[in-house]
């Protein structure tokens, strides 16, 4: 595998600005950083899948090194299929650690060669998650300030 590859995968139901933070974090880290966006029949999401595409696409359209692609099953899998080693993930508080870190040793497990690499977001944006923004949205709030300059909702 190459190792100036990764992927930062999510639903993205919406992106928010600690999204863009981490993801323009990771960029820095390869040569080549592929937006992964999951699809999980079991979670109803607010956004069709092609808007959160979008959003992505044209949140780092000025970012040469990031593409935006989608996936369906195990981000391990999908991970091996891009040649990436290296699976970032964003970390807001511990809360994100202790959830992340089983996906994380299992994923090890199932593939070795992989590694996840946890980010710190800038303490600006700790308190964005894409929950919190879509209840914003779906009670007719404003959320643009949580969200990339690029994306008006």
């Amino acid at each position: 595998m190459n190792s100036n590859v990764g992927i930062f995968p999510g639903s993205f139901d919406p992106i928010t600005k600690g999204h863009e933070y981490v993801i323009k974090k990771a960029a820095n880290m390869v040569n080549e950083l592929i937006v992964a966006i999951g699809e999980n029949s079991t979670k109803k999401y607010l956004f069709s899948l092609e808007d959160r595409k979008q959003w992505i696409e044209k949140t780092f359209k000025k970012v040469d090194n990031i593409s935006v692609r989608t996936y369906t099953g195990l981000t391990i899998d999908f991970a091996k299929k891009v040649n990436a080693n290296l699976i970032f993930r964003g970390l807001r508080s511990g809360v994100d650690f202790e959830y992340e870190k089983p996906i994380a040793e299992t994923n090890q497990i199932l593939d070795p060669s992989v590694e996840t690499v946890f980010l710190l977001t800038n303490k600006e944006f700790g308190m964005i998650s894409s929950s919190i923004v879509r209840e914003i949205i779906r009670n007719n709030g404003n959320a643009n300030s949580f969200l990339p300059d690029a994306i008006n909702i």
